[in-house]
């Protein structure tokens, strides 16, 4: 079957090569655990039950994630062997299962989740270059959907992933996913609904401001978390802008952009959040 999961439509036989993301037809996961780091109402006491899955159909030149977004490390797994990741994610106390960059393996993903569908919310943690149409078919599987909104300019996402048409895609991506019902269960836990992030890169405010216009259309209907946590890594030594973290004023003038257009669905985070901290430790 040639691949058509992403809107890459690389139509790679993923059985006998990578496509475009890297990866081939099994999946191939880096690590899970209870990660503590998302957003607090994603995370929750025990942290959300996530699993971070290898290759990327994006394949941001930035991204924190390098060696697992490049394919470079990982375990092989079969669908039951995924299915009884969830199951063994929920037995520890997960708040949710969140799948993190899952596009590539959405069908797979599908199937684990047939074999056991866990008594907690689903997370769809993505990087927004979706198809609507493999959202359609994933959608009655997820609870939660948490994607990135990365560009806005064309030119920049060319400049960093070497795709052009970024924000036509993912725009139409969130858009479906915005529909999803907000539902929010004790201490403020997410339950249901939307949560969009968007990173603020160096020199790249004005981009930031555009997205925000984008999401102001939709403010009644998601939440966005707009974040500063930067951190220079992966493959940047041809991107000299990207060598460092963003500046206080940077961050500060994308904020009060969105709080000048009425955007009160906002999460925020402090400028020390740009620490490695944050990237996992990989266990394959």
């Amino acid at each position: 079957m040639r691949c058509d999961l992403c809107p890459n439509m690389c139509g790679a036989d993923r059985t006998r090569a990578a496509g475009r993301c890297g990866a081939k037809e099994t999946v191939r996961i880096a690590k899970y655990y209870l990660h503590p780091f998302e957003e607090p109402v994603i995370s929750g006491k025990n942290g959300s039950g996530t699993v971070f899955f290898c290759g990327c159909p994006l394949q941001c030149v930035f991204c924190q994630n390098y060696e697992v977004s490049r394919n470079l490390r990982g375990k092989y797994i079969s669908d039951k062997e995924l299915a009884e990741i969830f199951k063994k994610l929920e037995d520890a106390g997960a708040t949710n299962i969140n799948l993190v960059n899952p596009t590539h393996y959405s069908r797979a993903i599908m199937r684990a989740l047939e074999i056991y569908r866990p008594n907690i919310p689903v997370v769809y943690n993505t990087h927004g270059y979706e198809r609507k149409e493999i959202l359609f078919e994933i959608d009655p599987y997820i609870d939660i959907y948490l994607p990135d909104m990365k560009f806005f300019s064309p030119a920049l996402s060319e400049r960093y992933t070497g795709i052009s048409d970024y924000f036509e895609k993912a725009s139409a991506a969130i858009e479906f996913m915005a529909e999803k019902p907000l539902v929010f269960g004790d201490k403020g836990i997410m339950k249901s609904g939307t949560l969009v992030r968007h990173l603020v890169l160096p020199q790249c405010t004005s981009d930031s401001k555009k997205i925000l216009d984008w999401f102001a259309d939709i403010k009644d209907k998601a939440f966005i978390n707009v974040m500063s946590q930067y951190t220079p890594f992966g493959d940047i030594e041809k991107f000299p802008e990207l060598k460092r973290k963003i500046t206080k004023r940077e961050y500060e003038s994308v904020l009060e952009y969105a709080m000048s257009l009425g955007i009160e669905n906002m999460f925020y985070q402090k400028i020390e959040s740009a620490e490695e901290i944050y990237i996992p430790k990989w266990d394959y």
